[in-house]
């Protein structure tokens, strides 16, 4: 099984060592709740060759400003930086990519975790746990947990855009967001040190109550777009 776990937000400027310190939180959180791991990382750079790494801030501050220096970077949209985890198990991959520290008026600053399991692993992944790393290590605006059907559904079903905000069956909102969100619709919340509430929505492959949640929380404005030109990370 393939899933994303994502957190998007606005622009935030950030230097590399504070970026450095974001990275490394989330990768060691990771290799926690992901024991198919190593904790050993190789990055992917858009040119130039490969490097391994571990999670620790000087490792990852010298992996970006390698990034900074061999990529076609722009300091306004910010550094961005793709590691692959070294895995014990067949089958599995680990990455997560991140766009982030810019300050870009039109372009979301993002970390995406592509997660593909055997499609024969039990369907019980920490899915809340991970989306609540990437919540408490980067205070996005917005993030999910989801699949491939998931935004299939949302797209034929709802109406959805890819670039806009949506929710997989487990969703975060920012503390803005969360204000909106009408308070009988989802019970199963949790509000997190963020400000923000991570949201249980429905088990995995149960994308038509995802939908349903997804059109209460658009209609509720909890899912409105960063007015744009974007000035500020969240909602």
């Amino acid at each position: 099984m393939r899933r994303v776990v994502r957190g998007f937000w606005g622009p935030r400027q950030e230097s590399a060592e504070e970026l450095a310190a974001r990275w490394s939180t989330t990768l060691d959180r990771f290799a926690r709740l992901l024991p198919q791991t190593t904790g050993t990382w190789h990055t992917a750079p858009a040119s130039g060759p490969a490097e391994t790494l571990r999670p620790t801030e000087p490792s990852l501050l010298a992996a970006l400003h390698t990034a900074q220096t061999t990529d076609d970077w722009s300091a306004a949209n910010g550094t961005s930086l793709r590691l692959l985890a070294d895995t014990t198990a067949p089958g599995w991959k680990v990455e997560i990519a991140a766009l982030a520290g810019g300050t870009p008026q039109f372009l979301l600053q993002s970390l995406v975790a592509t997660i593909v399991s055997p499609d024969e692993t039990p369907d019980d992944l920490p899915d809340a746990e991970l989306l609540t790393a990437v919540a408490e290590s980067w205070y996005p605006d917005y993030g999910d947990v989801s699949d491939r059907a998931v935004t299939s559904a949302l797209k034929k079903e709802a109406g959805f855009k890819i670039g806009t905000p949506s929710v997989g069956w487990v969703a975060y909102l920012s503390a803005g967001r969360a204000a909106r969100t009408p308070a009988d619709a989802l019970p199963d919340s949790k509000e997190l040190p963020t400000g923000g509430t991570l949201l249980t929505i429905a088990a995995p492959g149960d994308t038509a109550t995802v939908v349903k949640a997804y059109q209460t929380l658009r209609h509720s404005g909890a899912l409105d777009p960063l007015p744009h030109p974007m000035t500020r990370p969240t909602l």
